[in-house]
């Protein structure tokens, strides 16, 4: 119980902002009293948050596959040749810009949540790559071989052995990513996504800072709600 008290506190926060930001509208107007228009209209905060989760998901998600599978096989004997070039990969991933993914994706997938994808899954797929990688390789040996003396094959022993070992940290690893993803995926509103992104740019458009704040502070209390949860499962697994 005490475990699932801090998320819960978060959540509680992020629900009680999400429903209740428009009811805040004498607070902003005190605030910003130049701006005529104080609080976000054009989307409710709660679309925006389900949209924002949305794609987070798939993002997160993909990257998270993806990224495991990479760790998975350069750890293997038949792929550990390919592990500098699957590392320096997924890290180039993480420095190229997001916008600049979007830039060069946007004119052959068009505007959208696809290129959005893939920007997000780019830039989160090296914590989970680097952390699977980890994890697996500071398995002990002498595990490894008790497992294949106890007659496991080398996937049962992945599977049943390694994996379970290495789950701490490739859970830390999808942490850092999806509370990476869950920042980014702001700038997917420049392609047209409804994300809680979308407030920040058009305060930062039209200087409404009311819009940035009231977006800003929703994407913060989502990571730290996601955030712990991570730790939350994290305690249950050490």
């Amino acid at each position: 119980m005490i475990r699932l008290l801090r998320p819960a506190l978060w959540l509680g926060l992020l629900l009680a902002a999400t429903f209740g930001m428009t009811s805040l509208r004498p607070l902003f107007t005190s605030l910003f009293p130049l701006l005529e228009r104080p609080v976000y209209m054009q989307d409710s905060f709660a679309a925006l948050l389900l949209a924002h989760l949305e794609l987070v998901t798939v993002a997160s998600a993909l990257a998270g596959l993806i990224g495991i599978a990479i760790g998975i096989a350069v750890t293997r004997p038949w792929g550990a040749a390919y592990r500098g070039l699957a590392e320096t990969i997924s890290a180039a991933g993480q420095t190229f810009p997001p916008v600049a993914v979007l830039a060069i994706a946007v004119p052959s997938m068009g505007f959208g949540p696809e290129p959005a994808v893939l920007a997000l899954l780019l830039y989160g797929l090296l914590p989970a790559v680097q952390n699977t990688i980890a994890g697996l390789i500071q398995v002990p040996d002498a595990v490894k071989d008790a497992a294949t003396g106890l007659g496991f094959g080398p996937w049962r022993r992945l599977w049943q052995v390694e994996l379970p070992l290495a789950a701490p940290l490739i859970l830390t690893g999808l942490r850092v990513s999806v509370i990476i993803t869950i920042g980014t995926a702001a700038i997917a509103s420049t392609v047209g996504v409804t994300t809680l992104g979308s407030p920040v740019l058009l305060g930062l458009s039209a200087e409404n800072t009311a819009y940035v704040l009231q977006g800003a502070v929703l994407i913060g209390l989502l990571a730290l709600t996601t955030d712990a949860v991570f730790d939350a499962i994290h305690d249950m697994l050490a």
